[in-house]
């Protein structure tokens, strides 16, 4: 744990030393420890739809979590099982997570919006025996059932239906006692899916250990977190690891109550009317939230919210962006950086060093970073190259699920490879300077094409199929895909809006391409792979003549 006195990075980070139990388990550290200690402490608030609240403490999160853990031993699930958890923002996301933990089993997140394909590879890769959800969830799963033969059980929060058990009920038959899993802290825990930068995600399997890792880049980001009154919300999803390892298990970790909301739809002037009226002192908002909420003029005159920290990560901000929070929050807003395989390692922390424009912060303590060749080797200072983070780290992913060779491919040496270009200078801020991949940033989503294009390619109409990202003012970028038709085909509006239904409703909401080009082939390398740079140039050009595809077929 970072101290909470304001001191200088220089001296935080030379007296930093990684205190990690041979024996730990996240769902004891996280809930458990605190019943024990304090079971009428404030845990999570729950803001319904209708913007009613109701509280949490920790013990009753407790009980329930021990309710579900018996319910899974009794339905024969044993420790290294996979339990999917398909909810949005909800009490029983977080104790299915908890139970799970306790049980020595793996947790799977799965975001709410996936579409039944997107769930089928990610349940089928992974072998998940359980899956706990909600009606909307269960009705996406009936119809791939039958394609997951491990999938031995689904309850729903919302109640029973046919080969589906309501989750409450099943609960509500089970003692609140139970003796959590002597789990090793490098015992596995969790695998959150990637976004799928080349072919189909994979799956990053985590320890324990790996939310004690995250505390550091957690406390360093929220001005060292935690502090009397703090209160964190976040609007991202519970099920990738900004908002679970970001936000959910570090807040309960130090005993800070989390306000959990799910938006039907995020609007600017909801947020701010949020912040103010669930007294909250903490947030992580992505940049596509801060910069909607950019839109609204004058709110500091509008609502009185009363902020000290908001962390902010997944694409740098900028300094226009970072000068409208100043005026807005009072306060600097705190990028930092990470990924599914290695969070929260760079955080900036205004409370103890200043803001470097263009900069995303520095290494947080605890981690080592440089900027690598491809072959491992650290570049000069100011030179850009891979940015890197050094093995072993508590914070970083164990391997992929079942996929030995991208695991191994991961790594140059003892240095894990982002994927992603910087620099570094000699006070080590580290300036982000483009993705060596071709990850889409969008809506703060970071979205992969091969998933994307494997679905379109499932349309009877299409050919083939290629997905780059396009700059756009509000998301950072939108998701475009270049198709080739079957020849029997003829390009239409209808037919591009056909084909974005179909990418919408089968994988995932946030995945589907805004923007649709129809061209006779696309820019190949002699091996067969898209050249998509080439592509993003051809689409660039294309949008700025008014859609007329030019240059290619």
């Amino acid at each position: 744990m970072l101290p909470t006195a304001p001191a200088s990075y220089e001296d935080i980070r030379e007296r930093f030393a990684w205190s990690i139990p041979p024996r730990y388990n996240i769902g004891v550290d996280a809930c458990a420890k605190w019943a024990e200690r304090e079971p009428g402490r404030l845990a999570l608030i729950h803001v319904n739809q209708d913007g009613e609240a109701r509280n949490y403490s920790f013990g009753q999160m407790h009980e329930a979590s021990n309710r579900l853990a018996n319910l899974l031993a009794g339905r024969g699930v044993e420790p290294g099982d996979r339990i999917g958890i398909l909810l949005p923002q909800d009490p029983a996301t977080a104790i299915a997570h908890i139970a799970s933990y306790k049980s020595g089993c793996i947790a799977i997140p799965l975001f709410s919006l996936f579409g039944a394909e997107a769930l089928q590879y990610r349940l089928a890769d992974s072998g998940a025996k359980v899956v706990i959800t909600n009606g909307e969830g269960a009705a996406k799963l009936a119809g791939i059932r039958d394609r997951l033969p491990a999938l031995a059980v689904v309850f729903s929060i919302d109640g029973a239906a046919p080969g589906v058990l309501d989750l409450h009920r099943e609960m509500a038959a089970r003692g609140g006692d139970f003796s959590a899993a002597d789990t090793a802290a490098d015992d596995p825990a969790v695998i959150i899916y990637t976004s799928g930068t080349t072919g189909q995600p994979k799956g990053a399997l985590h320890a324990h250990r790996v939310l004690l890792g995250h505390l550091p880049g957690v406390e360093m980001s929220h001005n060292l977190f935690p502090r009397e009154g703090d209160r964190i919300w976040t609007p991202a999803d519970w099920a990738w690891i900004g908002g679970l390892f970001d936000v959910l298990l570090p807040a309960w970790h130090h005993g800070i109550a989390v306000v959990a909301h799910r938006f039907q739809k995020f609007t600017p002037e909801a947020a701010f009317q949020f912040l103010q009226d669930f007294g909250i002192r903490n947030t992580f908002l992505p940049p596509t939230a801060l910069k909607m909420m950019r839109s609204v003029a004058s709110p500091e005159s509008r609502w009185n919210y009363r902020l000290r920290s908001v962390a902010s990560g997944g694409e740098t901000l900028g300094g226009e962006l970072l000068d409208w929070g100043r005026r807005t929050f009072g306060l600097t807003i705190n990028e930092f950086y990470g990924q599914t395989e290695c969070n929260m390692t760079v955080s900036s922390c205004a409370d103890i060093m200043p803001a470097r424009p263009g900069a995303i912060g520095r290494p947080v303590p605890g981690h080592r970073l440089a900027i690598v060749d491809a072959a491992g080797e650290p570049v000069a200072p100011g030179s850009p190259g891979n940015i890197a983070v050094l093995r072993p780290d508590p914070v970083m992913f164990l391997q992929y699920w079942n996929n030995p060779k991208a695991t191994a491919a991961k790594f140059a040496g003892d240095w894990l490879l982002t994927g992603d270009v910087g620099t570094m200078g000699a006070e080590g801020y580290i300036h982000f300077v483009g993705r060596d991949d071709d990850v889409i940033t969008s809506a703060g989503y970071r979205i992969g094409p091969g998933e994307i294009e494997d679905n379109i390619l499932r349309h009877p109409a299409v050919k083939m199929a290629a997905v780059v990202g396009a700059p756009d003012a509000q998301r950072t970028e939108i998701v475009v895909a270049v198709l080739v038709l079957q020849d029997d085909q003829v390009p239409s509006d209808a037919l591009k809006r056909e084909i974005q239904e179909h990418v919408r409703v089968s994988l995932a909401a946030h995945e589907y391409p805004r923007e649709i080009f129809f061209v006779d082939e696309l820019p190949m390398t002699t091996t067969g792979k898209v050249i998509r740079r080439e592509l993003r140039d051809a689409v660039a050009q294309w949008r700025a003549a008014g859609g007329r595809p030019q240059g290619l077929g």
